[in-house]
């Protein structure tokens, strides 16, 4: 269970958020939605544990979360608007590298996504739809609690975004959890919303 207990973001000597407070069981998603700088990108950071909360407290099943800041590190997968891959490196090399940190079947996660059959073209020549997927692609490598992803649907076509919803239901369907921030309806039937 994720519960985040009023949390604050301040960018500057501007609120970018304030007394937010939610939470969300395991198999369970919540879109995070509203107008662009309302704060959904830094909200996604926050519980990353990339930047802090000004105020608040965010819980990982009654504890204080950032307690261990490795192991909720673990617990998590990170997709940001940007793809954060290697340009040189094949399609292939990219999962490698996570799979050696998390585990995982490289091979498996690329058919997840539909990119076997280019799994050794260099990630530079990839269209940013494919870019796009072999980013999604590291969710499919080993499990992780939550997922905290922004924007996940850029750059897809209707086929991808099936795809992810058939990897976004394989996760909840094992307990995990998704937060999503987006201004395009998600495949995520019965999710939640939080509108900022």
């Amino acid at each position: 269970m994720l519960e985040a207990q009023d949390l604050a973001c301040w960018r500057g000597d501007r609120a970018v958020f304030a007394g937010l407070s939610f939470d969300l069981a395991p198999g369970g998603a919540l879109l995070l939605t509203g107008p662009n700088g309302a704060g959904k990108s830094s909200l996604l950071r926050l519980l990353a544990g990339l930047i802090p909360a000004a105020e608040g407290r965010l819980l990982w099943d009654g504890e204080d979360a950032f307690a261990d800041r490795v192991t909720h590190a673990r617990r998590l997968r990170y997709l940001s608007h940007a793809d954060a891959l290697k340009p040189s490196l094949t399609a292939r090399e990219n999962l490698d590298f996570y799979a050696r940190l998390w585990g995982g079947d490289t091979p498996a996660a690329l058919a997840s996504v539909g990119l076997a059959e280019l799994a050794e073209l260099p990630a530079r020549v990839l269209s940013s739809g494919q870019k796009r997927r072999l980013a999604l692609a590291r969710l499919a490598l080993a499990p992780a609690g939550l997922w905290l992803l922004d924007e996940p649907t850029v750059g897809l076509d209707a086929a991808s975004v099936e795809r992810l919803g058939a990897l976004l239901a394989r996760h909840r369907a094992a307990g995990g959890m998704v937060l999503a921030a987006t201004h395009l309806p998600l495949p995520l039937p019965g999710a939640g919303e939080l509108r900022l």
